[in-house]
């Protein structure tokens, strides 16, 4: 069978609390399948073509990104890439950290969604940005690689995302508000124009006086760049956990307890832990060059094996979206034709909790969702499983009942259940979902589906008289 290889060109746009920025590739994908059956496709090479500049996020205020101002970055750098929309055949819009959290977040990612055509489009929350940065880095290699724990700390303007990675799969994640921009220093007048609440709040903790309005005193921000660190050893296991680092927790840390080998680093402060010019400490108006070198010379990279990133400041920026279609097995349950759905995202459960029995699906299911939350709130997401190969009638009860108590959170909100099963067991496992649910929500359990965390699907309208249906997986890629 001759192979089919076909040359796509993909853009990622990644718009965070700090910058905007954006890379071209071109991806090279190949039908694995014969010409009698449905098409898979796979991601053979990828190579980066263009990086756009590092923007800083235009704001309207604190509240708002100022839609317009980013649209006109956007234009810019595919008119400096030689780039035109049509060219462009996939992608991804990400909105991640600070601004994530912005009112109009959403209105940004639709109206910036026109820059290509059927883009995954999606605002990151905290953990679901950890999730990207830390593959990004490579951080999910690495532990695989070495079969140790492995963290990955992406430092941005705003926040420190953690991703904790064994044996290649997402264990844990947490966010800090810790980052290189949380005091804003104005380069003419060297003075402090912003100091963030929480970090004034640090200062005073260390007795470090620091106001807007003072000329930037290097040592007092070296002070706090310290206990800025010393929050971050915290973090990862390395010090007994106080006050103050809870305090400092953006929504949740990675459980204490780990014995981390292991790390790496993404985000913009990055490129100060690998890098050693200093000579200039508050060269982009902030306190990152000094909070990266002070973090190269604690124990975090003494104490824990630092390894090297695949990508710093751009680990964010999702390299593609690639699309893969793919038929569900004739065998899958579905209560209400509310079809065709678009960018679901998926979170899939490791092999570990489905290994250590039905108590452990709830309860990981239960912590797993956070990961999609925006401000508190849930968004409407996939579970994926590989599932049991022959169950009994019991083990499909017991599943049944675990991810339904699982998805609480999910159900109070109205959402569908969406579950996906590697195996064949949709039909039986989405009709005992039904059935316990009263026939209160709607169920749709497909199988014959691979999926991993960090992938978006599509799923089209039934065919062959309802038996199967079509699913594109978008699968999210890196640079790693």
């Amino acid at each position: 069978m001759r192979k089919i290889q076909e040359k796509i060109l993909s853009v990622g746009i990644d718009i965070g609390t700090s910058t905007t920025q954006l890379v071209f590739s071109n991806i090279t994908i190949e039908n694995t399948a014969s010409s009698f059956t449905v098409p898979r496709i796979k991601i053979v090479d990828k190579e980066i073509i263009y990086r756009s500049n590092i923007h800083f996020t235009p704001l309207i205020d604190q509240k708002k990104i100022d839609g317009n101002k980013v649209r006109e970055i956007i234009a810019a750098e595919y008119e400096r890439a030689g780039v035109t929309v049509k060219d462009v055949k996939t992608g991804a819009v990400i909105i991640t950290g600070d601004t994530a959290r912005k009112e109009n977040a959403n209105e940004v990612l639709q109206n910036l969604s026109g820059f290509a055509g059927d883009f995954v489009v999606a605002t990151a929350g905290p953990d679901l940005e950890s999730i990207i940065a830390g593959r990004g880095a490579g951080a999910d290699k690495v532990s695989d690689e070495e079969n140790a724990y492995v963290v990955n700390i992406d430092i941005g303007g705003g926040t420190s995302n953690l991703a904790l990675f064994k044996n290649g799969e997402l264990v844990d994640t947490g966010c800090l508000d810790i980052g290189g921009r949380l005091i804003k220093i104005d380069l003419q007048s060297k003075k402090i124009y912003y100091i963030y609440p929480k970090i004034k709040k640090l200062a005073e903790s260390i007795g470090v006086a620091i106001d807007v309005g003072q000329v930037a005193d290097l040592d007092k921000i070296r002070k706090i760049a310290k206990a800025m660190v010393g929050i971050l050893e915290e973090s990862v296991c390395l010090k007994v956990r106080t006050p103050m680092y809870e305090k400092l927790l953006t929504n949740k840390g990675i459980k204490d307890g780990y014995t981390i080998e292991h790390i790496t680093f993404s985000g913009g402060v990055a490129d100060y832990i690998y890098g050693s010019d200093y000579s200039d400490p508050f060269k982009y108006g902030d306190m990152g060059v000094v909070l990266g070198e002070e973090i190269a010379k604690s124990t975090l990279v003494k104490t824990l094996k630092l390894k090297p990133a695949k990508e710093t400041i751009r680990a964010t920026v999702v390299g593609a979206g690639s699309h893969t279609t793919d038929i569900s097995g004739s065998t899958i349950t579905y209560t209400e034709d509310i079809f065709p759905i678009k960018n679901l995202p998926i979170l899939k459960l490791s092999s570990e909790d489905e290994d250590k029995g039905f108590n452990s699906i709830e309860e990981s299911l239960r912590e797993k969702l956070k990961w999609f939350n925006l401000e508190n709130e849930s968004q409407q997401v996939a579970v994926a499983i590989k599932g049991p190969k022959s169950p009994s009638f019991v083990d499909i009860q017991n599943l049944s009942k675990a991810l339904i108590n699982g998805m609480t959170e999910l159900l109070q909100r109205n959402y569908p259940v969406f579950v996906i099963v590697e195996n064949d067991i949709a039909k039986v496992l989405g009709q005992t979902i039904h059935r316990q649910l009263n026939k209160s929500s709607n169920v749709v359990c497909i199988d014959s589906i691979k999926v991993e965390n960090g992938d978006y699907i599509d799923i089209g309208s039934p065919l062959v008289n309802g038996k199967v249906v079509p699913v594109v997986i978008k699968t999210l890629v890196f640079n790693s």
